[in-house]
């Protein structure tokens, strides 16, 4: 175990998650409107696309997401003049991987997959076992991140 020496940082509490580097995938054409958001929360009073809150990011690359967030990636297929809307759920991983939970196409997508993403919402937030991380390697990172860090007595 290490010991923080700055006493005048507090820690982050638990419930902060660890950022991952995801490969946030494409959905439908690229000539086409898509967009990929971070879920933070549902409108139930609502059936189309603004009924999830949360942050953007960008599809098509990697994007630095929280452990066990929830993604919500759309995508249109089809021509300008009659798109077919597309959107998957996935869960992330602190391995860096998404779980796909689940997808809706067509007009209703929005509807469609809102339980889905309420369901994974409430989920058990994903714990990052670090017990297999050496002191030197989270030294390392804390070090990094700015803190003062001297081994235990």
């Amino acid at each position: 175990m290490c010991r923080i020496a700055d006493q005048s940082r507090t820690l982050a509490p638990m419930t902060d998650r660890i950022t991952v580097a995801v490969e946030v995938p494409l959905v439908g054409d690229e000539r086409l409107k898509n967009w990929a958001k971070v879920v933070e929360s549902v409108d139930s009073s609502r059936a189309s696309g603004w009924a999830f809150e949360g942050p953007f990011v960008a599809p098509g690359g990697i994007q630095d997401v929280p452990t066990g967030s929830v993604l919500l990636v759309y995508g249109e297929k089809g021509s300008r003049g009659n798109p077919q809307p597309h959107a998957r759920v996935y869960r992330v991983n602190g391995d860096a991987t998404l779980t796909l939970e689940g997808e809706a196409k067509g007009r209703a997508w929005a509807r469609t997959i809102r339980d889905v993403v309420e369901r994974c919402l409430d989920m058990e937030p994903v714990r990052v076992d670090l017990s297999g991380v050496s002191d030197e390697t989270l030294a390392a990172e804390l070090i990094a991140r700015g803190w003062s860090v001297e081994p235990p007595r």
